[in-house]
């Protein structure tokens, strides 16, 4: 049975997302997003960047890609104990490993290549069907003109 408090409801237009929060592989990375989804940072953010047979990646207040939250940076949280397959949630970061704040991405596929590079904080576990329904970006770095957003995003425990 998974605690109430590691389940994040990702609300968008077409419907609701279930997310289930790993904290035993990255205890930092979902505090952050349990955080902030709480506090509401999450609410009207958009999916920047989608990339078709890759990932959708959002979390950034700003839309480019470039910002987060006023909180510090995490340090990563790599693990060879899961994968990147579909349905996976990573924090997306620079090319520093510890540099993980508030954006995070969904893959649609598999990505071995990200295995043991990028922090997997979670994964969908009910919606994915939706997830696949998200406007997809254009050139090689998946930029979306007029992006869907995230509704509202909040623990399923500050839902009850």
């Amino acid at each position: 049975m998974t605690d109430k408090n590691d389940i994040l409801n990702m609300d968008l237009a077409s419907g609701r997302v279930v997310i289930r929060l790993r904290p035993d592989l990255a205890p930092l990375a979902a505090e952050r997003m349990r955080t902030l989804a709480a506090e509401g940072f999450y609410d009207n953010t958009p999916f920047h960047r989608v990339i078709e047979g890759f990932m959708a990646q959002g979390g950034d207040p700003t839309g480019t890609g470039t910002s987060g939250s006023k909180l510090p940076d995490l340090k990563a949280e790599f693990t060879r104990n899961a994968k990147f397959e579909r349905g996976t949630i990573g924090m997306a970061r620079t090319m520093n490993p510890d540099s993980a704040n508030s954006q995070f991405f969904i893959m649609f596929e598999p990505s071995p290549h990200l295995d043991g590079q990028y922090t997997i904080v979670g994964e969908v576990i009910e919606g994915m069907d939706l997830v696949d329904k998200i406007k997809r970006g254009s050139g090689a770095g998946g930029t979306v003109k007029d992006p869907d957003k995230i509704l509202k995003m909040r623990p399923a425990s500050a839902e009850a």
